[in-house]
């Protein structure tokens, strides 16, 4: 299927869209002391810029016998419904989502989840970012809040972690949305000539860990423009929330982890066919990922429904909410 750049799809209807804002009960998780309710940030810890309507800030715990190797999780809950769990990316968190989770939290209770070391989850000293370690993220939310019939949907990152976490718990996903995958050499680099520069020198030994913690407003802007076909779709206030996030102390570790884990992304590969329910790739026109890229999941995963969004680029949570909150909203 193809989506123009007015929302509409090409060869297919399109499902309404919902735009009313939803209202939200926090759950105060009688009988589970995996999930908390987190009115407060700790004194040390920054605070998040941006509320999203609607949604409650929980915290998952570490496991028992994990303190120590895994961190606490942080994640956004709003809607009923049946589970819907969003997976962001790279160098950003669950307000990544901002504009999705209103339209489609009449339909589904949303799980938007800061990855182990991102967002304001834990950060745990010597902690690996590679794929299995950021799934292990993933299936905690799922098998800690005992989540069945889920609907998960990844953008980029997130994107491999949605199949590569439905290949591990087929009991308990329904459906995976995958925005974007990022699953194909170069990664963030191929965006423009700067982001080969930074994420270069960000990998670079020595040196690797410094240029990490140096982070310029029009350094962040510009690389994450790269990634939309509309680059008015990026927010000021988001990306002052990004560097709100980025100085948190231990950050530029986690962020220079993320980069290297590109390798283990890729192999995940591996564990798509794996994958016992339904899947929808969805694309951007303007993705990093080339069309032979595309192709070759479209060929690992045939049974696999797939969208390509007119002159969208890589963030479509971004810049194209809508589309994918039709795609969800029709089947919930």
């Amino acid at each position: 299927m193809l989506i123009d750049n007015t929302g509409a799809a090409v060869g297919a209807s399109s499902s309404p869209k919902s735009t009313s804002t939803p209202t939200h009960t926090p759950n105060q998780s009688a009988g589970k002391s995996a999930e908390g309710r987190q009115p407060d940030m700790p004194s040390q810890e920054p605070r998040p810029t941006i509320h999203i309507a609607g949604t409650a800030t929980h915290t998952l715990a570490p496991r028992a016998g994990h303190h120590g190797r895994e961190g606490t999780l942080r994640y956004l809950k709003a809607g009923t419904g049946a589970p819907l769990v969003l997976l962001h990316t790279v160098r950003t968190q669950a307000e990544h989502f901002r504009l999705l989770i209103p339209l489609v939290a009449e339909q589904y209770t949303v799980y938007a989840l800061d990855l182990p070391g991102m967002g304001y989850s834990e950060i745990v000293p010597g902690a690996s970012y590679d794929e299995p370690a950021m799934r292990t993220g993933v299936e905690r939310l799922l098998t800690e809040l005992d989540l069945h019939d889920v609907t998960l949907v990844g953008e980029s990152m997130g994107a491999v972690l949605a199949l590569t976490a439905a290949a591990d718990l087929p009991e308990r996903v329904r459906r995976v949305v995958a925005v974007n995958a990022y699953d194909f050499p170069g990664g963030i680099a191929r965006s423009s000539l700067l982001a080969r520069v930074v994420v270069s020198g960000v990998l670079a030994p020595g040196v690797g860990p410094v240029i990490a913690g140096v982070e310029p407003k029009p350094a962040l802007t510009k690389i994450f423009e790269g990634g939309l076909g509309d680059r008015s779709a990026l927010r000021e206030d988001y990306v002052d929330e990004l560097l709100q996030v980025g100085r948190r102390p231990g950050y530029p570790t986690v962020a220079r982890g993320v980069y290297q884990a590109l390798p283990s992304l890729i192999a995940a590969r591996e564990r798509y066919p794996e994958v016992k329910a339904p899947i929808h790739l969805v694309y951007g026109e303007k993705d990093w990922s080339r069309p032979s890229d595309r192709e070759a999941n479209r060929k690992l995963l045939p049974a696999a429904d797939f969208t390509q969004v007119a002159k969208a680029g890589h963030f479509i949570a971004l810049e194209r909410p809508e589309v994918l909150a039709d795609l969800l909203n029709a089947v919930a």
